[in-house]
């Protein structure tokens, strides 16, 4: 997305404090649809300053599966009482509803959007063991090994799986894709060589480029990451218009009532944009957006069909 667009989206984003407040009163479930990475690490960043805001126990709970449909699912059918929220990202919300045709909840029906926390764009690494330093180099060792070579998603329907379909359709390149049930376990096989490539969000990478445990031949945003000048991006590489973007917010069951839902988005405004948290953030190549409810149902309405283009072009399968 143009920063023309998030700044229509997200223009306003303060919402007004004089709405009637609500308090928890028993502990706060987070519910992640996905194990590890950086959606449970924005999770336990925002868990602490919760607790303190509140004074009530927040746990993070995983519940993982299904690219993210279980949780969300768990989410769109729990009371809303303001108890239990899910930690949303593309996956559950903006590709399954086209990827797997027939969820058992709504995203936008079912569940309510709180605030769009973060955005990202990744990168496309590769193990050391892959004889390429450029995507053109990739795509030459891809044809010249078609079918043999591995990659790895952070689950099916997630950025990181349709990323790499679209660069799979628009290279020509036969790839196998090995789905993961998050990040964490993505990236310990992609360490080890079990599986050769994928695309992946900056916080879940960096560490490992420093080590030269994974090499990076390309990022997905307009502009080059600023901790990796020299990494291009896929535009530059050679693909036009190739930008793919991850992102991670709070959604609450779709009966929440509108005051409970305007406390939980000033909270998770507030909270991102708390010194601290902001340095984590940056320091993991987030862009911190802090949206209102409506900016963020105005963004899945905007990603929804975009997916769901990608998904028709190159034929993706959930199985």
């Amino acid at each position: 997305m143009t920063k023309r667009l998030f700044a229509a989206l997200f223009a306003g984003m303060a919402l007004t404090a004089h709405a009637q407040d609500w308090t928890p009163s028993r502990p706060i479930r987070l519910v992640c649809p996905i194990v590890g990475g950086t959606v449970d690490a924005l999770a336990r960043l925002v868990q602490p300053k919760l607790q303190e805001a509140w004074g009530q126990p927040v746990v993070v709970e995983t519940k993982a599966g299904s690219g993210g449909n279980i949780g969300a699912d768990f989410v769109a059918k729990s009371p809303g009482d303001g108890h239990t929220v899910l930690v949303a990202f593309t996956g559950p919300i903006t590709v399954n509803p086209t990827l797997y045709g027939n969820l058992p909840y709504d995203p936008l029906k079912d569940l309510v959007p709180l605030s769009l926390s973060v955005s990202a764009p990744q990168y496309l690494v590769v193990h050391p063991s892959v004889p390429a330093r450029t995507v053109a180099e990739f795509i030459a060792h891809a044809k010249s090994q078609a079918g043999k070579i591995n990659y790895g998603s952070i689950g099916i329907g997630g950025a990181s799986h349709l990323t790499m379909e679209m660069m799979k359709s628009a290279a020509g390149i036969d790839l196998l894709h090995v789905p993961y049930k998050g990040s964490a376990p993505a990236v310990t096989d992609l360490l080890a060589g079990q599986v050769q490539a994928s695309f992946l969000i900056a916080g879940n990478v960096l560490p490992h480029l420093k080590t030269g445990k994974m090499r990076a031949l390309a990022s997905t945003g307009r502009a080059r990451f600023a901790s990796t000048p020299e990494v291009p991006t896929m535009i530059e590489s050679g693909f036009a218009d190739f930008e793919a973007t991850g992102w991670i917010g709070f959604m609450a069951p779709g009966t929440t009532p509108r005051p409970v839902v305007e406390r939980w988005s000033r909270e998770l405004v507030r909270i991102v944009n708390l010194p601290d948290v902001r340095a984590r953030l940056l320091a993991m190549e987030f862009e911190i957006i802090a949206s209102t409810p409506e900016g963020f149902a105005d963004y899945i309405r905007w990603e929804t069909p975009r997916w769901s283009k990608v998904i028709r072009e190159t034929g993706a399968k959930p199985n």
